[in-house]
């Protein structure tokens, strides 16, 4: 279905299109006109050792220079004692009305606490917050004198960041007037689409005998040509996405839409409406053979919607709701790329040709990614796009040992890694494939050079751990002389690497020694972590907090997928994450098995690594919080149960011909027969 054919439709169905616009233009003005502008400020306290502690060296007296991590438990506590209900009542007492919220700093690994409060009158929310400020410091007072804790061994609390001047907060307004005007215009197009197709079925039955659709029919009418008449499929929209998720950078999202409105994410669900549209208008059928994907999906939306209701049922904060909503935005841009890539593509010579899409703009990623190594810098920091905001502060460059980690595009180094880590396989697989051995050697290895030699570029485990699982599951499935040969190039990289960038190869190793020996600051702190999630986990084990909702700005970062899937969505949401998973590598596995020719199982086999990757690595850092490597996950995911439906089709067709009887020899040919006389 081209553009013509839907704005066709949309000016048949006028009277669905004009009265429910302009009802969202008008709640969206009177929104405008009756929702008040909402100030906020801010204020941050740490906690301190006892003087007791502090008069100890190195400190020499000095309370400030002995805010450890060891404290971080008691900043903990006084954060869940400053949410309870007799706390809010107690603050209510003392003048606090409007809305206030408590928690870690971002990117804090120290007890330090934000305070914050919302509200509509300046004034107010500054001396409320002052009020905040204050009481946060008698209630850890007073949690101590419960405990009857000796005075020169109690903690203390210390302002850091005064009550700020309150400043207007309009991204809340705003998101509230977009999400009814969007709301009415999709709306609007969803019955728009619905009544054409329910029309179009009538005019089926109506029809007569001898009816030929138009696809079917021996000389269909030749289409003008012009952009709005050009039939648009599901590669055609997905290379827009993917043009739009990898040269975009992460933070720059549109107005009103936070973290998850991206250029990228709005495009793909378009993509998908277009896809429902088609589809209910008769014009597409999703392809046969290719539900596995789709099936898994339903099991994470059963469990991301039950862990949205429990949110909704327990009484979540305003911020927590914020980031429900957002999650759902971001399920469904992943359903988008699942249904598109595994039910929308018809053909396999499209779905091959947006995979070696995938790998070329990959490529081009990765060569970003080796001037911010080389320079360091951040390219994605000079990127400045009309009409786009940040969406977070901006991320100076990350250093490790004295070498400046890339992230090309991305929001982190871990999701520039891993992005690569998935999408090396398939260039591997296209470099070995004999359909391509015309586009000659350097068109063919070049993606494989390039995107492989960023990722020990990024210093980090992430991209080694999951650069030798491809290697472990790809290479022994190889003939012998080519395994050979890809151990050897290996060999030769890293001593290559070891020569042109002296230190890189022994900051990774020194990594990895340290890791193994539990000295690495990193590892420590993710390890206080993991068991700071089981708290959270054992208030709703089963449903979760909320998918979405488990922020760094509301709690603190897991570094971990699995962990921050048992917070948000429960057992239920480790059970359908797990599917997910295992769906990717059994499409690999049944593609190599089903295969007919050797590029095929080698295709199988890259799939099934790829998902593999993104199993292991997903326990190194919280994964599908980032939208990049999200994107590619399931638009992954989605393509190999496409390509496992184009394998099985091929297979029953070429059983089919098996069965078939071989034609007799001429000598053997059957007699003719009499006809039975009546």
């Amino acid at each position: 279905m081209s553009l013509a054919d839907l704005l066709a439709i949309m000016r048949r169905r006028w009277y669905f299109m004009v009265p429910l616009t302009l009802l969202s233009l008008l709640a969206g003005g009177y929104l405008y006109r009756t929702v008040p502008v909402s100030y906020e400020s801010q204020s941050s306290v740490t906690v301190l050792d006892s003087s007791a502690i502090a008069d100890l060296a190195p400190t020499f007296g000095n309370p400030l220079s002995n805010a450890g991590g060891s404290l971080v438990v008691t900043a903990d506590v006084l954060i869940r004692t400053l949410q309870s209900s007799d706390s809010a009542k107690e603050l209510h007492s003392r003048g606090v009305t409007d809305r206030y919220t408590v928690g870690f700093a971002p990117e804090a690994d120290s007890p330090l606490i934000t305070l914050t409060v919302t509200g509509t009158d300046r004034v107010k929310v500054l001396r409320e917050t002052a009020v905040l400020t204050n009481f946060t410091g008698e209630q850890l007072k007073a949690l101590q004198a419960a405990s009857k804790v000796p005075k020169v061994y109690a903690v203390q609390t210390a302002p850091v960041v005064l009550p700020q001047t309150p400043v207007s907060q309009s991204k809340g307004r705003y998101q509230g007037i977009a999400a009814v005007v969007i709301v009415g215009l999709v709306s609007a197009f969803l019955l728009s689409i619905l009544a054409e197709g329910v029309a179009v079925v009538r005019r089926r039955g109506r029809a007569s005998t001898g009816y030929v659709p138009r696809c079917h029919r021996a000389r269909p009418p030749e289409r003008p040509k012009g952009v709005l008449v050009r039939r648009l499929d599901a590669t055609t929209i997905l290379t827009g996405y993917l043009v739009l998720a990898f040269f975009v950078p992460s933070n720059l999202t549109l107005p009103a839409l936070g973290g998850v409105g991206t250029p990228a994410n709005v495009f793909v669900l378009l993509g998908l409406l277009w896809y429902l549209a088609t589809w209910l208008g008769g014009r597409i059928l999703p392809a046969p053979g290719t539900r596995l994907p789709r099936v898994a999906m339903c099991v994470l939306a059963a469990a991301v919607l039950l862990s949205y209701f429990a949110a909704a049922t327990r009484g979540s904060s305003h911020e927590e709701v914020l980031g429900a909503d957002r999650g759902l935005i971001g399920f469904g841009v992943w359903v988008a790329l699942v249904v598109l890539a595994s039910a929308g593509i018809q053909e396999r010579s499209r779905l091959e040709t947006l995979m070696r899409r995938l790998v070329v703009l990959g490529t081009v990623v990765a060569l970003m990614g080796y001037y911010d190594f080389f320079a360091a810098t951040n390219i994605a920091d000079s990127i400045r796009i009309p009409g786009l905001q940040s969406s977070n502060a901006g991320m100076s460059a990350l250093d490790r040992g004295s070498f400046t980690r890339p992230r090309s595009t991305t929001a982190h180094p871990l999701e520039f890694g891993g992005m690569l880590a998935i999408l090396v396989p398939f260039a591997v697989h296209q470099a070995f494939d004999p359909v391509r051995r015309h586009a000659g050697a350097l068109r063919r290895w070049a993606p494989v050079a390039i995107m492989a030699g960023a990722l020990p570029l990024t210093v980090s485990r992430t991209s080694i751990v999951g650069a030798f699982i491809a290697i472990l599951v790809m290479v022994p499935r190889w003939k012998p002389q080519r395994r050979w040969a890809a151990l050897g190039i290996v060999l030769g990289s890293v001593a290559g690497f070891k020569v042109i960038i002296p230190g890189l190869i022994g900051t990774i190793t020194n990594l990895f020694a340290s890791f193994l020996s539990n000295s690495d600051s990193s590892t420590q702190a993710r390890t206080v972590k993991y068991g700071a999630i089981v708290p959270y986990f054992d208030e709703h084990p089963w449903f979760g907090r909320g998918f979405g909702t488990f922020t760094p700005d509301l709690y603190f970062f897991t570094d971990n997928q699995y962990m921050l899937t048992l917070a948000e969505m429960g057992a239920l949401g480790m059970v359908a994450l797990l599917a997910l998973f295992v769906t990717g590598i059994h499409q690999g596995g049944a593609i190599r098995r089903l295969a007919r020719t050797e590029s095929d199982r080698e295709l199988g086999q890259a799939f099934l690594a790829s998902a593999l990757v993104a199993l292991v690595i997903s326990a190194t850092f919280d994964a599908l919080s980032f939208p990049m490597y999200a994107g590619m996950f399931f638009l992954t995911l989605g393509a190999g149960g496409s390509y496992l439906g184009f394998i099985r089709r091929e297979a029953a067709a070429a059983a089919a011909v098996a069965a078939v009887p071989a034609p007799r020899k001429a000598s053997e040919a059957k007699l003719p027969q009499l006809a039975e006389s009546r």
